[in-house]
C-alpha cells in the first residue's frame, strides 16, 4: 500500500498542505516571528562576547546587558555620524547651487547637441499632428450648443457632487512608525532573553526532537552554527572591503565626503540586491551639484556598478556558496521568498534562515528535497553527469567533466571514479535493452577517444618529468611484462586501455591484447611469456568467459601469475574469484588502484634483489620466477 499511486497522491497532497500552512504561518504570524528572528541574528553575533566577559566572573545577565546595551550604542554612534555628515552635505549644497542651476537648464535647454536637435524636431512634428487632429475634428463634429452651457444649467450637463473625508489625524499617520519601533523593542527584549537562556533553549529543541534523535540534533545545531557564524564573518570582511573600495574610488575621482559614502555602502550592503542601488544615490546626486559635466557622474555610477557586478555575482556567491552550504540560485530565491513573506528585514534574514533549513535538510531524511534543492553539493555523481552527457551525445560537456576531475585528482582515480562507473551504467542499460547499439557505440568509440587523448598526454607528463630526473635509467626495465586481455567486448576493451595507462604511468611494460578467441589468446600469451596476466572484465556478463580464459590459459601456462580485473563489482570479491575459478581462486580487483596496488606488491621481490652495476639487457628482459 505504500507504494500504490493512491498512497503517493496523499502523501504529496499532505505535504503540499503542510508548505502551504507553514508559509501562511510564517505570513500571519510576523509580528512575533520577524523580532524573535532578528533576536536569534544578533544572538548568533553577540553570544561570543557575553561568553567572554563571563570568563572574568561576570554574572550572565549583566553580561547580556552590557553587550546589548554596548551594541545598541554603537549602532546609535554610527547613525549619529552620518547623519551628521549627511545634514552637513546638506548645508553644503548652496555653495553648488549654480553648478545644480546649469545643469538643470541644460536639461531642459539642450541647445545645439544631437539630443537637442531631435527633440526640438519631435516637437515640431507633435504640434503639427495635434493641429491637424484639432482641425479634423472640429470639421467632423460641429461645436455643440449644450456643451457651451454652464455646468448644472441643464439636465445634459449635470452637477456632480462628491463627500469628501476627513483628513486624518496625526495618530493614523503616525503608524507607520509605530510598527518598527515595536518590532525593534521586541527584538532586543527577546534577544536579551535569548543570550540568557541559550543553553535551555538549546535543550527544549533536543527534548522536542527525542531522545533517539538526540546525536541528530546535536549534530544539525552544532552544523547551522557553525555555518550561520561563518557566513556573518564572510558578510563582514566582504563588506569593509566593499566599502573600503568604493572610499577609495571616490577619493580619487574627487568627490567630498568619501568615506562617508564607503562607510554608507559598507553597512547597506547588509541589505542583499537593493542595498547598494539605494547607497549609490546620495553620492550620485552630490556629483551632480559639485562638479561641472558629465564625466565625474558617470564614473561614480559605474564604480558602483562595477564593484557590485564583480563583488556579486563572482566572489560573493562562491564565498557564501562554499562556506554555507547554498547554491548561488538558492541564495536568490531565498533572498525573493523572505522579502515577499516578512518585507526588508526577512531580506536580511534570508540566507540564515535558508542555511538552517538546509542543514535540517542534511540531517533528516524526511526533509532531504531542501538539501538538494538549495545545498550547493552535486545532485548526482560526476559519472551519472557523465553518462548523461554521452547520452545526449554531448562530447564537450562531458570532456570538461573530465578535465574538471583531472585538476583535484590523478588520471587513475578519474577513471576510478568516473569512467569505469559509467561503463557500468551502460552495460546495465545495454543488457536491459534501454540502448540500442548505435548509441552503445557512440559512447564506446567517444570515450575510447577521450581515454587515448588523456592517457596520451599524461605518459607524455611522465616522460619528460623522467627524463628530466633520469635521463639514462629507464624505469620500466625494472618491472615485469604484464599482459592485459579484455574478456568479453568493447567495454572490455576499453577498460583495459585504462588499465594499461595507469600501469604504465606506475613504470611498468603493459600491453593491451586486442579481442581474440581463447585458442588465440593463449598462443599470443604464449609468445609474449609476460610475467604476469591480467583479465579485465565487466560485471556479470564477463564472468562465464573469463572462468574459460582463465581454464585455458593455468591448461597451457600453469606457472603463469594471473590477476582478474572485475571492474566496479558491488558483491563480495572472493564470490567473484571463486566464479572465475573453484579450485584455485585469483586474486579480483575491483578498481584500477587497487589493480596498480597488487602489481606493484608482485614486483616488490624482484625490486628487493641488488642490481648489477652494469645490467645485460638478457637479464633484464628475462623475468625471475620471484616475479612470476
Amino acid at each position: 500500500m505504500n507504494g500504490s499511486p493512491s498512497a503517493r497522491m496523499l502523501s504529496h497532497l499532505w505535504f503540499t498542505t503542510v508548505a502551504v500552512l507553514a508559509v501562511a504561518v510564517l505570513y500571519l504570524a510576523k509580528v512575533l516571528l520577524l523580532p524573535f528572528g532578528i533576536a536569534i541574528l544578533f544572538a548568533f553575533l553577540l553570544a561570543p562576547f557575553v561568553a567572554f566577559l563571563e570568563r572574568f566572573k561576570l554574572p550572565r545577565p549583566i553580561a547580556a546587558l552590557l553587550v546589548i546595551l554596548a551594541f545598541a550604542s554603537l549602532l546609535c554612534v554610527i547613525t549619529w555620524a552620518l547623519f551628521t555628515q549627511l545634514v552637513a552635505i546638506a548645508n553644503d549644497l548652496p555653495t553648488y547651487r549654480g553648478n545644480i542651476e546649469q545643469k538643470m537648464q541644460a536639461l531642459h535647454s539642450p541647445g545645439d547637441s544631437a539630443f537637442g536637435r531631435a527633440q526640438h524636431e519631435l516637437q515640431e512634428i507633435s504640434d503639427e499632428l495635434g493641429i491637424a487632429n484639432s482641425t479634423t475634428a472640429a470639421a467632423v463634429h460641429p461645436p455643440n450648443r449644450a456643451a457651451q452651457e454652464p455646468i448644472g444649467s441643464t439636465s445634459e450637463r449635470p452637477l456632480h457632487v462628491r463627500e469628501e473625508g476627513r483628513p486624518t489625524g496625526r495618530l493614523d499617520q503616525l503608524g507607520g512608525i509605530v510598527e518598527p519601533i515595536a518590532t525593534g523593542l521586541l527584538s532586543v527584549v527577546f534577544t536579551f532573553f535569548v543570550l540568557l537562556q541559550r543553553e535551555d533553549l538549546r535543550n527544549r529543541l533536543i527534548r522536542l526532537s527525542g531522545d533517539r534523535n538526540l546525536s541528530l540534533m546535536t549534530q544539525a545545531m552544532g552544523d547551522a552554527s557553525r555555518r550561520i557564524s561563518r557566513y556573518f564573518q564572510l558578510q563582514v570582511t566582504v563588506n569593509l572591503i566593499f566599502g573600503s573600495l568604493i572610499a577609495i574610488a571616490l577619493y580619487f575621482i574627487g568627490l567630498p565626503h568619501p568615506v562617508l559614502f564607503g562607510a554608507i555602502a559598507a553597512l547597506f550592503r547588509f541589505v542583499p540586491y537593493i542595498g547598494i542601488p539605494v547607497a549609490a544615490v546620495t553620492p550620485t546626486l552630490l556629483s551632480l551639484a559639485v562638479f561641472h559635466g558629465w564625466r565625474h557622474t558617470a564614473l561614480i555610477v559605474g564604480t558602483f556598478i562595477l564593484l557590485e557586478v564583480a563583488t556579486g555575482n563572482y566572489a560573493e556567491p562562491h564565498i557564501y556558496g562554499r562556506h554555507t552550504g547554498l547554491s548561488s540560485l538558492a541564495i536568490l530565491i531565498a533572498a525573493t521568498f523572505w522579502t515577499l513573506i516578512w518585507g526588508p528585514v526577512g531580506l536580511i534574514l534570508s540566507v540564515p534562515l535558508t542555511v538552517c533549513l538546509v542543514v535540517m535538510g542534511s540531517h533528516v531524511p524526511s526533509l532531504e528535497f531542501l538539501t538538494i534543492l538549495l545545498g550547493d553539493q552535486p545532485v548526482i555523481p560526476s559519472y551519472t553527469c557523465f553518462y548523461q552527457r554521452m547520452l545526449a551525445h554531448d562530447e564537450r560537456e562531458a570532456a570538461n567533466i573530465l578535465d574538471g576531475a583531472l585538476k583535484s585528482g590523478p588520471l587513475v582515480a578519474v577513471y576510478d571514479s568516473i569512467l569505469i562507473p559509467a561503463m557500468t551504467l551502460v552495460e546495465k542499460d545495454r543488457q536491459q535493452g534501454e540502448l540500442d547499439d548505435a548509441t552503445v557505440g557512440f559512447i564506446r568509440s567517444s570515450t575510447a577517444n577521450m581515454v587515448d587523448e588523456l592517457g596520451f598526454n599524461a605518459l607524455e607528463y611522465r616522460n619528460q618529468t623522467s627524463e628530466a630526473s633520469d635521463p639514462v635509467r629507464d624505469p620500466q626495465s625494472l618491472h615485469p611484462k604484464i599482459a592485459i586481455i579484455p574478456v568479453r567486448d568493447g567495454s572490455d576493451e576499453l577498460v583495459s586501455t585504462m588499465l594499461t595507462q595507469a600501469l604504465s604511468l606506475a613504470g611498468f611494460d603493459a600491453t593491451s591484447i586486442p579481442i581474440r578467441s581463447i585458442d588465440e589468446t593463449v598462443s599470443i600469451i604464449a609468445a609474449q611469456n609476460p610475467a604476469i596476466v591480467f583479465l579485465s572484465g565487466m560485471p556479470p556478463v564477463a564472468m562465464a568467459r573469463a572462468n574459460r580464459l582463465y581454464r585455458s590459459l593455468k591448461a597451457g601456462l600453469g606457472s603463469l601469475k594471473i590477476i582478474v580485473g572485475i571492474w566496479n563489482y558491488a558483491d563480495d570479491h572472493l564470490r567473484a574469484a571463486e566464479m572465475v575459478s573453484r579450485t584455485d581462486p585469483p586474486h579480483v580487483s575491483i578498481s584500477l588502484s587497487e589493480a596498480v596496488a597488487e602489481v606493484q606488491s608482485c614486483a616488490e621481490p624482484r625490486a628487493a634483489v641488488p642490481e648489477p652495476l652494469d645490467p645485460s639487457p638478457q637479464l633484464v628482459s628475462a623475468p625471475s620466477d620471484n616475479a612470476a
